[in-house]
């Protein structure tokens, strides 16, 4: 053994690729290629594991989260209060409606948005909060929740990386008032290609959100607002009907993986490791680990072969693309912080515990057995 991959789309693929073939000549047979049936199928399907009425396929993961805030009635020169740690995504949703992102700091264990921070952020320029479930775990969305519903502010969930994760018996992107999520290639669910769906109970926000992917129209060639052409693929839609039969299974290979992980680590106090979801499953989209000198430890990884990444090296802040809100160093000390050290190991359902005896067998190597690391 010795490259292991990041993630291993081919293997996932080969579990899917007969069903998808045939699901996919179906669709040219009968000329389908726009809003065919397999997206009415997806939707269906996917709005019961999520345990929602309403899930609206659409073409991306940043554009489902953009209709999801305008639905709730998001709009120009209002804010959004999002985490710093986040994807960028999250922040251009906001951006691109015209409205201004808040950014708060996220706690020191779980890297995850601080429910007090956001209390304290609210005003009443607020529009919403976006709750991001990140690296396969739950904001802390009982929380932030009350705080929402204190204020009388909704609270809309980026479930881009969480698919499948729960707590109470429902599902990552039904836990608030609306969801995004994106089924980018690489994530638990992922298409082949970009692809992204809202989820959501309220019928009327439902109805928004499908006539504002569809250029502002309910009936065709009548448009009463300014929407966009957002519609899940219909190929798209097959692909990911095949891969959602197997996500429970794929989950379950991804939290075994990941308490595997814990195990190989235990005696390496370099290695700051993961800590489980607080609320709710963990479906461990990613294992960040964090370590000292990370960039050291990245390049010598990658090196050895082993597909390690950082996600993500920036807080949104502190990214060239939103200096112009003059936030700089100290806004968020615990992002900031977390940024210099966090590696994300492979992690994906096809991991076999020769990949992961040496993965961790190199970072042992690198980082050593009685390094300081980083705080607790």
């Amino acid at each position: 053994m010795s490259n292991v991959p990041f993630v291993d789309l081919a293997s996932q693929h080969a579990e899917v690729a007969a069903e998808v073939e045939a699901g996919i000549a179906a669709v040219f047979a009968a000329t389908s290629f726009v809003d065919g049936p397999p997206v009415a199928d997806f939707e269906h399907a996917y709005s019961e594991f999520v345990g929602v009425e309403h899930t609206i396929g659409v073409a991306n993961g940043t554009d489902a989260l953009e209709l999801a805030l305008r639905a709730v009635g998001v709009g120009p020169g209002g804010e959004v209060v999002i985490p710093a740690n986040t994807f960028i995504a999250t922040a251009e949703a906001v951006s691109r409606i015209g409205a201004v992102p808040v950014l708060v700091d996220c706690d020191d264990e779980r890297l995850l948005i601080d429910p007090d921070l956001v209390e304290a952020a609210i005003t009443d320029r607020t529009q919403a909060v976006v709750a991001v479930h990140l690296f396969g775990q739950l904001a802390p969305i009982a929380r932030l929740k009350e705080i929402c519903d204190a204020a009388g502010v909704p609270l809309v969930e980026d479930a881009a990386q969480s698919q499948g994760a729960r707590v109470g018996g429902r599902g990552s992107g039904g836990l608030a008032t609306i969801g995004a999520t994106s089924f980018y290639p690489g994530k638990n669910l992922g298409a082949a290609g970009d692809a992204g769906a809202v989820t959501t109970d309220d019928a009327a926000v439902a109805a928004e959100v499908r006539r504002l992917r569809n250029h502002g129209s309910a009936v065709r060639y009548v448009h009463d607002v300014i929407g966009m052409n957002s519609r899940l693929d219909t190929i798209q839609a097959v692909y990911l009907r095949a891969k959602l039969d197997r996500l429970e299974k794929w989950n379950e290979l991804r939290v075994r993986a990941a308490a595997r992980y814990d195990q190989l680590l235990a005696d390496v106090p370099a290695v700051r490791r993961p800590l489980p979801g607080a609320d709710g499953q963990h479906v461990w989209h990613l294992y960040v680990v964090r370590v000292a000198d990370r960039d050291r430890v990245l390049a010598e990884l990658n090196g050895a072969g082993v597909g390690a990444g950082i996600h993500y090296p920036y807080p949104v802040h502190l990214t060239g693309a939103y200096a112009h809100l003059g936030l700089g160093r100290g806004t968020a000390p615990v992002a900031e912080k977390a940024a210099g050290e966090i590696l994300s190991l492979p992690m994906h359902p096809h991991l076999t515990e020769a990949m992961q005896d040496r993965v961790v067998e190199v970072l042992r190597n690198v980082v050593g057995t009685t390094s300081e690391g980083t705080t607790a």
